[in-house]
């Protein structure tokens, strides 16, 4: 059945983003998974800038407000996302957002100048939890600190097949600056 396969891969992309695995180990475990597991967007193995301490920051979220709509094509249409809080990260600002449906979850697309040329055309994620990505690229520290690790960026499941359909970075996440870490373009 392709609702318990799905369970499944969605269950093993949680435990490996909140394994003990280092970035190297983590993304081993990532490219196995995307090689072996029926549900996967992507054969593997995937391609990653080197790892850089340079694109790790740790912030104070700033005050936003509202609601965005982001279309995520296929089924799920458009969807309504809150903004939890606006990220003033060296690179230029990022709102981080919650998806305002059924259980929710953070969610942070962005989009930077290496998108279209060495990473994918529509941006990257820093994390979707709705999908299991808890914890790396994105982790709300206790002191209500943010800590953002682009080492753990990653491309969308349509980067890699079009038959995929994601929700993309909106306008107000587009950096002007180069983050050359994470995930680089599938094809």
């Amino acid at each position: 059945m392709d609702a318990l396969s799905l369970a499944d891969y969605r269950a093993r992309v949680a435990a490996m983003y909140l394994s003990d695995a280092d970035l190297a180990g983590f993304r081993a475990l990532r490219d196995d998974l995307f090689a072996t597991h029926p549900q996967s967007a992507a054969p593997g193995p995937l391609r990653y800038f080197p790892a850089s301490e340079d694109f790790i920051a740790t912030v104070r979220p700033e005050p936003a407000h509202g609601t965005l709509e982001i279309a995520a094509g296929g089924p799920d249409g458009v969807l309504p996302y809150d903004r939890v809080g606006i990220l003033p990260t060296p690179w230029g600002p990022l709102t981080l957002f919650w998806l305002a449906a059924y259980g929710g979850g953070l969610f942070l697309p962005f989009r930077d100048t290496t998108s279209g040329h060495e990473t994918y055309g529509a941006g990257r994620y820093l994390t979707d939890t709705i999908k299991g990505t808890h914890g790396r690229g994105v982790e709300i520290l206790p002191d209500g600190r943010v800590r953002l690790d682009f080492n753990y960026a990653y491309n969308p499941s349509c980067a890699y097949d079009d038959a995929w359909a994601c929700p993309l970075a909106p306008y107000e996440n587009r950096l002007t600056a180069e983050i050359r870490a994470g995930e680089l373009s599938y094809h």
